[in-house]
């Protein structure tokens, strides 16, 4: 029997319309910089009432990584399901480009018909393709959608943001005398102030998630609803903020699910259970695929752990650390939960270095002055100081990460078992940052930086690895290792030849070294990331007849008009290192041209600020 196509119109329209009834409406409450410091996590002196009831009826999952520990690369995860360190995107700011058909989730479930909104920010750190978002802005843009249609929005409150907590005037509500002052901060009324503000924030926060929890059900939602709720990286605080470990990338995750949703969660519901599954940024997107019943796309890189998609339990979370606004550096880490291994690929580069954005905030000021006044202990000093190549910090025992235990015979198996876990990690994602920024975007042409470092040719990850691993060894006096030179010479590839010099640096090569003609030779470089490199190492440690000709090789690098905002930066960082500069030259870098006419948004602020520090009195 043949149907008519009025019929086969009213069966699609109903199949459409028992599916749609069938997939569960996804709503995202984020917030920006904070970490666990919620009552649900046990934290007494949070205040945090609608978080804590949403835990109550929900999931409290013990153990997410933001992966990156600043906004826009964990965003990046987020919205690629991908390891931001596998498309070029773990630098602050640097919208790089998607491979084709690598579309981002809220395309994806846009197109399998979910109305899709997002309120108040992206910050994506990727260039986007196709439309993502139906709704208008507003805190509630479920009302628009057809009716019937699913929905996925995200409210994002900033109220949290490291910018809040430091806004004055503020009277605080939590009493400063009642914070714990973590064993990094030094213990002043400034950083008790801070900690105290960044607090209240957070109680200003939940009363705004509350608010969006109360109009979802009086919407009559709450019962199709999934809700999430998640911080997007650690506190706002320095050392917290921007650091590679458990304090900038533990974040609170609580999900709950309605009751006709329970089969979604891989065992028995609970409300208020804590999970201790480990759970990361890269997870979001496949996860919240998996809900929604779309298949996820092979080439995420994140594990669903709801729905049914969900996949096996992680072993291992890892975290990375890249440019943080015009300050450059490079740092993996992972942990299984207990343990975080971190490891410093540019240990002569301090944790604390000078960074404008971050300097603004009181107990950043006033850590400095301590540690300058020769006031804080070893714990406290960390932040100020260059780093170990490795580090391993027990969590158990140690939350606030201020014991390297990497010296302890008595950690070597873990030791072993997290450098390897690392080791195949950034293997097995093709970890672009090997190749410094400039070089990256100079060598991959139009291919995205995805594409470019799967060509094992072009970017021999094996071989960059080696020589970034050695090079980093270097820190240590004892470990010194003279084939870098040989390395050096003999290398093809710039991105060797580039952690060749990068090892002689750290190793603080000087003039008298059998291998500072190496350096001399660098300078001349075809490539402007290891010229800087090696103009640092001369400016600093080299004879005085040499130390003019690398400076005025990175005052000429320092122009972004002629050179781009990538070497400019790079080369005004090395210039922040050399020492005390002349008069002269200090005048010249203050006509240098600060933006390149090219680069948008804030990224383009980055080299004035360097210009602007290198030419004012130096806080430090």
């Amino acid at each position: 029997m043949r149907l008519s196509l009025l019929a086969l119109f009213c069966l699609a329209a109903v199949s459409a319309a028992a599916q749609s009834a069938d997939r569960p409406n996804v709503l995202w409450l984020t917030s920006e910089d904070n970490g666990p410091h919620i009552g649900a996590y046990g934290d007494e002196y949070a205040d945090t009432p609608n978080i804590d009831r949403l835990a109550a009826e929900g999931l409290i999952y013990q153990k997410c990584w933001s992966n990156a520990p600043v906004c826009a690369p964990a965003r990046t995860t987020i919205v690629t399901g991908m390891y931001a360190t596998s498309v070029g995107g773990e630098h602050m700011r640097s919208g790089v480009p998607m491979p084709p058909g690598f579309d981002l989730y809220p395309k994806i479930m846009r197109d399998n018909g979910y109305f899709t909104s997002n309120w108040t920010k992206e910050d994506y750190n990727v260039e986007k393709s196709g439309k993502l978002w139906d709704g208008k802005k507003g805190k509630y843009p479920w009302r628009q959608r057809s009716e019937g249609q699913p929905f996925f929005c995200i409210t994002n409150f900033t109220t949290s943001h490291e910018s809040k907590l430091r806004m004055r005037p503020h009277t605080p509500v939590h009493d400063p005398a009642g914070v714990r002052v973590p064993a990094y901060h030094p213990d002043t009324p400034e950083v008790r102030r801070d900690w105290a503000q960044y607090y209240d924030k957070i109680t200003e926060m939940d009363r705004q998630v509350g608010e969006v929890l109360r109009q979802l059900e009086e919407d009559g939602l709450a019962e199709d609803t999934i809700v999430f709720y998640y911080g997007d990286h650690g506190s706002g605080m320095p050392r917290s903020k921007r650091s590679p470990k458990n304090s900038g990338l533990h974040v609170p995750l609580v999900i709950r699910i309605p009751e006709k949703y329970r089969s979604m969660f891989p065992g028995d519901y609970e409300p208020g259970l804590k999970v201790v599954r480990l759970t990361a940024f890269v997870d979001l997107a496949p996860t919240l695929l998996s809900l929604a019943s779309i298949d996820v796309p092979d080439y995420m890189q994140g594990t669903p752990f709801l729905g049914e998609q969900n996949g096996p339990e992680k072993k291992y979370l890892f975290g990375y650390r890249g440019r943080m606004d015009e300050r450059i550096d490079m740092v993996r880490s992972v942990t299984d939960g207990r343990y975080v291994y971190v490891r410093n690929f540019m240990p002569h580069r301090t944790p604390g270095a000078f960074l404008a954005y971050q300097y603004q905030t009181p107990t950043t000021q006033v850590w400095n002055e301590q540690f300058q006044a020769g006031k804080l202990n070893d714990a406290q000093s960390t932040f100020w100081e260059e780093k170990a190549p490795e580090e391993l910090y027990d969590l158990k025992n140690d939350p606030d990460e201020t014991r390297n235990l990497i010296e302890d015979p008595l950690r070597r198996s873990k030791i072993r078992e997290l450098r390897v876990a690392l080791k195949e990690h950034v293997f097995a994602i093709r970890d672009t940052g090997f190749y410094p920024e400039e070089m990256l975007h100079r060598q991959r042409g139009e291919l995205s930086p995805y594409e470019f470092c799967h060509d094992s040719e072009r970017y021999p990850l094996k071989e960059l690895f080696g020589t970034a691993y050695l090079a980093s060894e270097q820190a240590n006096p004892s470990h010194w290792n003279p084939s870098l030179a040989k390395t050096y010479r003999s290398a093809s590839n710039p991105g060797v030849r580039y952690w060749a010099i990068t090892g002689l640096l750290i190793a603080k090569i000087g003039g008298d070294s059998d291998h500072y003609a190496v350096l001399l030779d660098a300078l001349s470089d075809d490539s402007p990331s290891v010229q800087i490199v090696a103009a640092e190492a001369v400016a600093r440690f080299g004879k005085k007849s040499d130390r003019e000709r690398a400076i005025d090789l990175l005052m000429g690098l320092a122009d972004v008009r002629k050179h781009g905002n990538y070497v400019a930066d790079a080369a005004l960082n090395a210039l922040t290192h050399v020492g005390e500069l002349s008069e002269q030259r200090i005048a010249t870098i203050k006509n240098l041209p600060l933006r390149d006419g090219k680069t948008s948004g804030r990224a383009n602020k980055y080299v004035e600020r360097l210009v602007e520090y290198l030419t004012s009195d130096r806080p430090y």
